[in-house]
């Protein structure tokens, strides 16, 4: 008799990087769905929920990993989730290009109770790069559900919720085939089993603990040696004799999988060449790889000018201007300094910083179409060598690239690097990379400094910024590591179509963060901006904030900001960049009625300030929000107070730099 099934059953999905684990997940959940972090960690989990044949389903998915040993904060989250949750089901994603290295994923899922139903994702990719899978020939090797996808298209996802509802319904008929060790090592195996029998905690299958053991597990290890001191003692002799047993756990694995693949699936004929491999003889060249990463690059700040700006002005003239002209006259009746906090304080700073928008939604929507159709891993790749020459590799260039959206992902994101000192460094470095706060900033204030020639500065801006980047991790990697370098080795997807409601759903939770920071930091650093520039007699150029100005002029006068305004909005960014806009919003808000602020704010610099103003911008102390989570990934102050030194550093040197530097070049 099979288990009746709840009214609500948890689906774990678990795959490997690169198997469209999380297209699966969004086209089953859409916008029903939360993404925040597992409990006590900063490793982004997304929980979704959905009805499926008048079924709740709660769909978990598993950070992507390669396997379920203790070597990365994902693997150990994934499984700790297996073992203390059991999920009803698990579904595992494959991609179908690359099966083999996929379903060893699925030996170590084997090693639990919990019955599972896979989901061979890409199958049209693989038929047309000529790999043939059986599905039903597979499935009946197995022994579990095999279910074809194409995840992008939404084929295949009703039968594999199908299968996966069945196996809940009726857990004791899943009996799969499951790999075996050699005789050699079964004997100690069974012994192990034996002496941790009702001495480990009941979660644990003792099985997978044994398994683990002999493999090495650190993490396993050191809960036995530590809550059962008694059982290791019996259990080290046995692990010490059999040293090589990891070899044959993991060569029965390759085994099992040799059949598996022997046994339903037909591969291309030798030297047949496929689109990805006509397209990496260009994007993974040495050196038409990096032409072709900074074209891309530059064709996204060229869209973004193109296709923003007229919705900016359109925001700007047609929204935020009469909405403020509205209100003015609505609370013309009420004392001035309440009409000025709403009108120039909120509207006239968080106001502004909303006309972002369309430069938001344009930037996050052409960055999920690169990674989507798999070019964010050619990046990676053809940036190694750059990355090497600072003491990193190809994979610290992931976390980087995240910084194009946001500092705080792109530092938590460098939890995918196991070795610490290359950690640290991508840690410190990941300010460097140009945030869409950064860019936005510097999207609104470039065309209202230099007009025609905005595109080529805002792009000259990011490389200078990637330079420094390169250069700063030169000197840290040199005197604080002692120049230490690291191999590198990742995986290539093929190419593919981008999936438009995963695209969609990653601006709309960007964009929703967005709306949510100006929602709440940013309008209520922007009234105090107001309050500081209103107080303590109405005139702004005796309040408070001109006060402070002033008194930091003498090192704005080294980079050419010899207005306080600039260097006031400079400081107000560190609670967060868009906050720049915001501030100056206020601070030029005078006698000029009816005007753009960018129309306020041309003129009000030389193009040498102008542009090291920009630079320093570019380069200025990361945000708080960058700050706190560098605390919390470091777990030390001391790492908080190098980054604000350095960053204090590189924006002086920089500023005063280009300052100089265009004094000389320009008349």
């Amino acid at each position: 008799m099979g288990k009746k099934v709840k009214d609500s059953i948890t689906i774990a999905l678990a795959g490997q990087p690169n198997v469209g684990k999380s297209t699966v997940f969004n086209m089953l959940t859409g916008l029903r769905q939360h993404v925040g972090n597992w409990p006590g960690k900063t490793v982004e989990r997304a929980i979704g929920k959905f009805t499926h044949n008048g079924k709740t389903i709660e769909l978990v998915d598993l950070p992507g990993t390669y396997s379920l040993t203790s070597n990365s904060e994902e693997e150990r989250i994934a499984r700790d989730f297996i073992i203390r949750e059991k999920p009803d089901v698990i579904i595992a994603i494959l991609n179908a290009t690359a099966l083999e290295r996929n379903l060893y994923l699925v030996t170590e899922l084997l090693n639990f109770p919990t019955p599972i139903v896979l989901g061979i994702n890409m199958v049209d990719v693989s038929e047309h790069s000529g790999i043939h899978i059986e599905a039903h020939v597979l499935e009946a090797a197995l022994g579990m559900p095999v279910i074809p996808l194409v995840a992008t298209k939404n084929q295949g996802l009703h039968e594999l919720m199908d299968a996966a509802l069945l196996l809940a319904q009726n857990p004791t008929t899943f009996k799969p085939n499951r790999p075996t060790m050699q005789s050699e090592h079964q004997t100690v195996l069974t012994k192990m089993m034996s002496i941790l029998a009702g001495n480990i905690p009941h979660l644990y299958p003792k099985e997978w603990v044994a398994i683990k053991l002999l493999e090495g597990d650190a993490e396993i290890t050191a809960m036995i040696q530590n809550k059962s001191p008694k059982i290791w003692k019996r259990i080290e002799p046995l692990l010490m004799q059999h040293e090589d047993a990891y070899l044959d756990i993991a060569g029965g694995r390759y085994k099992w999988i040799g059949r598996m693949m022997r046994a339903s699936v037909t591969q291309p004929k030798a030297g047949v060449i496929t689109l990805t491999d006509r397209i990496d003889r260009v994007a993974t060249h040495p050196t038409w790889g990096v032409i072709l990463l900074f074209g891309a690059l530059g064709l996204v700040f060229w869209l973004t000018y193109s296709l923003a700006n007229p919705f900016m002005n359109w925001l700007d003239t047609l929204l935020i201007g009469p909405l403020s002209e509205f209100m003015r006259s609505i609370l013309s009746a009420t004392r001035a300094w309440f009409s000025g906090l709403i009108v120039d304080g909120i509207l006239g700073g968080a106001g502004t910083v909303i006309t972002f928008l369309p430069i938001l939604v344009i930037f996050f929507a052409i960055i999920a179409i690169l990674e989507d159709v798999g070019y964010m891993a050619r990046a990676a790749y053809v940036m190694d060598r750059f990355m090497h020459r600072m003491g990193l590799h190809g994979k610290s260039f992931l976390p980087l690239f995240l910084g194009f959206g946001c500092s705080v992902p792109a530092i938590m994101g460098s939890r995918i690097i196991e070795e610490r000192r290359a950690r640290i460094l991508t840690i410190l470095l990941a300010p460097l990379v140009p945030c869409t706060a950064r860019m936005a900033v510097i999207t609104f204030l470039t065309p209202a400094f230099f007009d025609r020639g905005a595109i080529l500065i805002t792009w000259g801006l990011v490389v200078v910024n990637l330079v420094i980047l390169v250069l700063a991790g030169v000197a840290i990697n040199k005197f604080a590591f002692k120049g230490a370098h690291m191999a590198f080795i990742m995986e290539l997807p093929l190419y593919h179509l981008p999936n438009l409601k995963t695209i969609g759903l990653f601006v709309w939770r960007n964009i929703l963060s967005f709306l949510r920071k100006a929602g709440s930091i940013i309008l209520i650093m922007s009234a105090i901006v107001w309050l500081f520039s209103y107080l303590p007699n109405q005139n702004m150029e005796k309040s408070l904030l001109a006060s402070l100005g002033r008194w930091l002029e003498p090192a704005g006068k080294l980079m050419g900001l010899n207005d306080w305004r600039y260097i006031v909005a400079l400081l107000n960014s560190f609670i967060a960049k868009e906050n720049t806009i915001a501030t100056l919003g206020i601070l030029f808000s005078t006698n000029h009625e009816g005007l753009t602020l960018a129309a306020r704010l041309a003129g009000t610099l030389t193009p040498a300030s102008a542009m090291a103003f920009l630079v320093i911008q570019m380069t200025f102390i990361p945000c708080m929000a960058t700050l706190a989570v560098i605390k919390q990934e470091m777990g030390e102050w001391k790492w908080v107070a190098l980054s604000v030194g350095l960053y204090l550093l590189i924006s002086f040197i920089a500023g005063i730099s280009t300052y100089w530097i265009m004094n000389l070049v320009t008349v």
